[in-house]
């Protein structure tokens, strides 16, 4: 589950002040359905988690599906996977952006894989069968775990990758000091797995555990560390100066976005997915960093940024 970007409290005054309510059949601030397109008679309803980005795609299919002429319902910001997913499945809600390394551990897959477009290929043909649920093809945009270092102090140290980060540890740990969540800490896929991965250690006096929030600024002031885990999309990586390290040894499962939609809300009605394709396409871990601190760092609402953006790229 990708969780990054604004507090529990932030997140419901965004939504709110969004347009993006927590269970809203409203509109946004979009102009509504055209009068005409190849979607004109469908009413289809369009979910998300309740963390920025989630509600920026929320926002982004909502006005994109309108300007194709469907009528469209919003029920932006769910309160986590759990709760958007059970909506999608039991039929209450027609989609979702979903990530697939957040599929892969939601239908149980065993062992992991670093290979996007297989974790893409298993999570869509099981979710298929079991739940017709239809994973459109996913963007580029991978919202993964990755450590992130101040950019100059990268370039300082000569550091950019993981395996660069690992000669670091091993030659000067005062200078690889490290700062991560709990959740990162005690994950098996998290900060042991990465340590065994590129052979590495640090000592405990190195190693400081902070909240998700906070350990952005900590790494951009280099108090108490010069690196920490991030989310690959956060919108604060650019604002603050910093850089994230290549993963080079492909060692974090990868967390591709893709429009999640109901078999029988695809079958009914088969544009959605060419509506939505060239969106998928333009979807990219660095232009997802940047629509994001648009809302995070320069206080944007997510339904102008969405609009902003499918207006730049002919999409509304």
């Amino acid at each position: 589950m990708r969780k990054n970007m604004v507090t529990a409290a932030s997140l419901l005054s965004l939504a709110l002040t969004s347009g993006c309510a927590l269970t809203s059949n409203g509109p946004g601030q979009g102009s509504g359905p055209a009068d005409s397109g190849p979607l004109k008679g469908a009413t289809v309803n369009v979910a998300s988690k309740s963390f920025t980005e989630q509600l920026l795609l929320c926002e982004i299919t909502a006005q994109r599906l309108e300007s194709q002429a469907a009528n469209v319902k919003r029920t932006c910001g769910m309160s986590g996977s759990n709760a958007v997913r059970a909506a999608l499945t039991g039929g209450s809600v027609d989609m979702y952006w979903e990530y697939t390394g957040t599929g892969w551990l939601a239908l149980k897959q065993q062992g992991s894989t670093t290979d996007p477009q297989a974790v893409y290929e298993k999570v869509r043909d099981l979710d298929k069968a079991k739940n017709n649920v239809v994973w459109l093809p996913p963007a580029a945009a991978n919202n993964t775990y990755a450590l992130a270092m101040r950019t100059r102090t990268a370039k300082k140290l000569n550091v950019s990758t993981l395996s660069d980060y690992a000669e670091l540890a091993a030659k000067d740990p005062a200078s690889a000091r490290f700062c991560g969540a709990s959740e990162f800490f005690g994950r098996d896929d998290g900060w042991s797995g990465l340590k065994k991965a590129y052979g590495f250690s640090l000592p405990k006096s190195d190693v400081a555990e902070l909240a998700e929030g906070p350990i952005y600024n900590a790494v951009a002031k280099g108090n108490p560390c010069s690196l920490g885990e991030v989310f690959a999309t956060d919108g604060r990586i650019s604002a603050l100066g910093l850089t994230v390290l290549k993963d080079d040894k492909k060692y974090f499962t990868p967390y591709n976005l893709s429009l999640n939609v109901r078999g029988a809300t695809l079958r009914k009605h088969p544009g959605i997915q060419t509506a939505m394709a060239p969106v998928a396409r333009l979807l990219t871990t660095s232009v997802m960093q940047k629509l994001n601190a648009r809302i995070d760092v320069d206080g944007k609402r997510p339904e102008e940024v969405a609009h902003q953006w499918l207006s730049a790229n002919k999409l509304n």
